[in-house]
């Protein structure tokens, strides 16, 4: 019997839920208010997806279907798995995103898909949902398409003249492990059309010489995933090659998703998952090599299997082994110095900088920056405090350990 629309939506939704690359941030501010059309990229409704500065972004996350030519071993959709399989016409797709932002239900839609028939068959049908919305409805919110590596570069040129982001995914952390899991799967494929697709976003930034305007291509930019516990590849494996893409292709983002075992999975494929917290840590590892100037080398070199310490944060792993390089004067340290302290955001030592122009900073100074005492007091000098001896003691990841919390048991 043909699946109702809400069968199909509860099918092809739940198994969205597996691409982790669905953040909203970094786009163009639009919005429909006093220019006709539909859609904003600013509101706030219900929560699926976070903004750096805090605000809910709620997006509608489905695939165009579960219906995939490929074989990867660790995907639950790949052709020899057996689940429900449902599909979505692109009009359904309009209708759906429409009907849910008219309910204040979402501002945004992340686009995904098997590949049936062939790449440019799928993709010509993710284009045709994104343009749809756009010049028929006048759509205004956030578009995010996951693109096919190998689909024809005339559908990925038309898709990010319409996406507010496009994404690839890289799949593995390496070709090692992309070969033995996933062999229809070509690295060089991706990481060409991650190049290629680099180009683009470059070039449309670039205003041209007869109007001084720029294009739009994907404003937001281009991200990709790493499924992480699949293969034997360690922590400092992942952020190395998480550099490589930010340096090489421009990312915005490189996430992390950690494997989840599916029924009737390969024997090539671990049988537990790797425990959630190691997806955290990579994310915290992957902020500091970004925006605290941390070196991959340096934030796992702390344990000798190139694995991130489980128990406690990238940072202060690494404050502990480098103990020679504190106490930090807050009132003369640079920036530099100052972001590598455990309990110092980019927003706090900024915040600092800035007051100290001032005057001298004393810890209750600090405590008006909402920065935790508790945390960086063994760091830090201040005007009228120095750690003297604390920073040596061994039992300082005690001391700088967030208090035990009572769990609830339902």
């Amino acid at each position: 019997m043909p699946r109702s629309l809400r069968e199909r939506l509860a099918i092809l939704s739940d198994a969205a839920k597996y691409d982790a690359s669905c953040a909203s941030s970094g786009t163009t501010r639009r919005d429909s208010s006093g220019t006709g059309g539909l859609g904003s990229t600013e509101g706030s409704g219900i929560c699926h997806a976070y903004a750096p500065d805090g605000r809910c972004i709620s997006l509608l996350k489905i695939l165009l279907t579960n219906f995939c030519i490929f074989d990867c071993a660790y995907c639950i959709n790949r052709s020899s798995s057996n689940v429900e399989r449902a599909r979505f016409t692109p009009d359904e797709v309009v209708w759906l995103t429409m009907e849910f932002y008219r309910r204040n239900y979402i501002e945004g839609l992340f686009l995904s898909s098997g590949i049936v028939r062939s790449s440019d068959h799928t993709m010509e049908q993710l284009v045709r949902v994104a343009r749809e919305l756009r010049t028929t409805h006048g759509f205004r919110g956030y578009i995010h398409l996951k693109t096919i590596p190998d689909a024809a570069p005339a559908l990925i040129e038309e898709a990010g003249l319409y996406a507010d982001r496009l994404s690839i995914n890289v799949e593995m952390p390496t070709d090692a492990g992309l070969a033995t899991l996933a062999p229809e799967k070509q690295p060089a494929g991706i990481r060409r059309a991650m190049a290629d697709m680099r180009i683009r976003i470059e070039d449309a930034k670039e205003p041209t010489l007869r109007t001084r305007t720029r294009k739009r291509f994907a404003p937001a930019g281009q991200s990709t995933q790493m499924i992480i516990g699949a293969d034997a590849s360690n922590d400092a494996t992942v952020l190395a090659t998480s550099a490589r893409l930010y340096g090489g292709y421009g990312l915005k983002r490189v996430y992390y998703s950690a494997f989840s075992p599916i029924p009737d999975a390969s024997a090539q494929l671990p049988p537990v998952k790797p425990p959630l917290l190691r997806e955290h840590r990579l994310y915290q590892a992957d902020w500091l090599y970004r925006f605290y100037g941390f070196s991959i080398a340096e934030v796992t070199a702390a344990r000798p299997d190139g694995m991130l310490d489980l128990e406690m944060d990238p940072k202060l792993a690494w404050a502990l082994a480098n103990r020679g390089d504190f106490p930090v004067d807050v009132n003369r340290a640079a920036r530099e110095s100052l972001l590598r302290v455990p309990g110092l955001g980019v927003k706090t030592v900024d915040a600092i900088l800035a007051a100290r122009r001032h005057r001298r900073l004393r810890l209750d100074d600090l405590g008006r920056l909402r920065v935790s005492l508790r945390k960086v007091r063994p760091w830090i000098q201040a005007e009228g405090w120095t750690p003297l001896r604390l920073v040596d003691r061994s039992d300082l990841a005690a001391l700088v350990a967030p208090p035990a919390q009572q769990l609830a048991l339902l």
